[in-house]
């Protein structure tokens, strides 16, 4: 797949390995063990892992005893996300050894504070673009606020290193990536994009490595059901 690292989803919802339909809870495909589908992805080649506690972004409960074994157990580039929206939380999220985080809400809400977080961490942080009909969408994508290029042009400032984008509407859907999206943000900023939503087939991402700043792509549901294999990526 050229320059395109594809990034396997571990959602955590209730102790198990989930994918959400357009992010809305109750539509979550079940799939067992977290991590056990973590090493499966180990097993199978992968790179690096996308770690999501649901539950802590919707505010109902914590996984986080889940990721952080998934962090410490597997010998994987592990990017956390979900519920990181103050310095307690991503403290946490950094002491398990995981090589990113990535912060959402937070970046609308409380953008001083992702910006410091930025600023101290480094690398080690990724600004989420979770959008929803073209407004970034907050809280475990329930609310929507935020205008999506002000936030761009506010982090590039700062000198993020990276954003991972999600168009929310097609996610887990197997519908295919929101190109036109992605590549208006492509074309907005020079920063390394993480493309998510919606991919399901080796088209799908071999239409996105034509994407000049997206190096990176989060696949989820697909990898789960077999439409795409690390087989066929390498």
């Amino acid at each position: 797949m050229g320059k395109l690292t594809v990034i396997p989803a571990v959602d955590l919802q209730g102790g198990q390995a989930v994918q959400l339909v357009q992010g809305v809870a109750g539509s979550a495909k079940v799939f067992g063990d977290p991590l056990a589908a973590a090493q499966r992805w180990a097993a199978e080649g992968a790179q690096w892992l996308h770690v999501v506690d649901l539950d802590r972004a919707f505010g109902t409960g914590s996984n986080a005893e889940i990721a952080a074994e998934i962090t410490r157990t597997l010998n994987l580039n592990v990017e956390l996300t979900g519920g990181i929206r103050d310095t307690e939380t991503l403290n946490q999220a950094l002491a398990t050894g995981c090589a990113r985080v990535n912060i959402g809400t937070a970046a609308v809400t409380n953008p001083a504070w992702a910006a410091d977080a930025i600023q101290t961490h480094g690398e080690r942080i990724a600004i989420a673009l979770d959008v929803r009909d073209g407004q970034l969408a907050t809280h475990g994508w329930v609310d929507q606020a935020g205008d999506l290029f002000d936030t761009i042009e506010l982090f590039d400032a700062i000198g993020c290193a990276r954003y991972v984008v999600t168009d929310v509407s097609s996610d887990g859907t197997l519908t295919g990536p929101n190109l036109d999206l992605l590549r208006l943000i492509s074309a907005d900023t020079s920063t390394p994009i993480t493309a998510s939503g919606g991919i399901s087939t080796l088209a799908d991402l071999e239409a996105l490595a034509t994407i000049p700043t997206i190096d990176s792509a989060i696949v989820g549901t697909a990898l789960y059901l077999g439409h795409i294999s690390f087989a066929d990526v390498r």
